[in-house]
């Protein structure tokens, strides 16, 4: 892994954590609309990637004849939140409703799985030469995959903001 990758997993994690640490179970669990999730849900939904794409990059890795196709703009997709993306229904978060707590730990056990599958990959470089079909991106180098993490998760930051501002509007 490469620092600037590990920097920015680490970052956007810290921020994601901060957004969500002084907010009340209600507030947590409060859904603003049809079809909008909740942060917990929100919260939720990024343990639920980020579980997957350790999935997806360890299948990448076994294959043999997967060579990358063309590197993406990942940032410009994942970030520009005007473009909709539906979830995959794996991805797609529980219903129930959350502790801030328990969604804090399912966070760390996540990004735990992430690092420590990460630490076995003895040559990195190997990342970026194998892909694997994203559900949103298409096909999608592993290192991108990787990349894409901490892009999706600084897009669930603004959308968490947005839920925040809308829970302060509603009496």
């Amino acid at each position: 892994m490469n620092k600037f990758v590990d920097d920015n997993l680490h970052e956007t994690r810290n921020n994601l954590v901060k957004e969500i640490t002084l907010l009340s179970e209600a507030q947590f669990n409060s859904m603003p609309g049809m079809n909008k999730w909740s942060i917990a849900q929100v919260c939720h939904h990024l343990v639920l990637v980020e579980e997957a794409s350790i999935k997806a990059i360890a299948w990448g890795l076994k294959e043999t004849d997967r060579a990358p196709k063309e590197r993406k703009n990942v940032h410009h997709i994942l970030l520009n939140r005007t473009k909709k993306i539906k979830a995959p229904k794996i991805v797609e978060p529980d219903v129930k409703p959350f502790e801030v707590q328990q969604i804090i730990d399912l966070l760390n056990q996540s990004r735990k799985k992430l690092m420590t599958f990460l630490s076995t990959i003895e040559d990195k470089s190997i990342l970026a030469k194998k892909s694997v079909m994203h559900p949103a991106l298409g096909e999608l180098p592993l290192d991108q995959w990787i990349e894409q993490i901490y892009l999706h998760e600084q897009r669930h930051i603004e959308q968490i903001n947005e839920l925040k501002l809308l829970l302060e509007a509603t009496p």
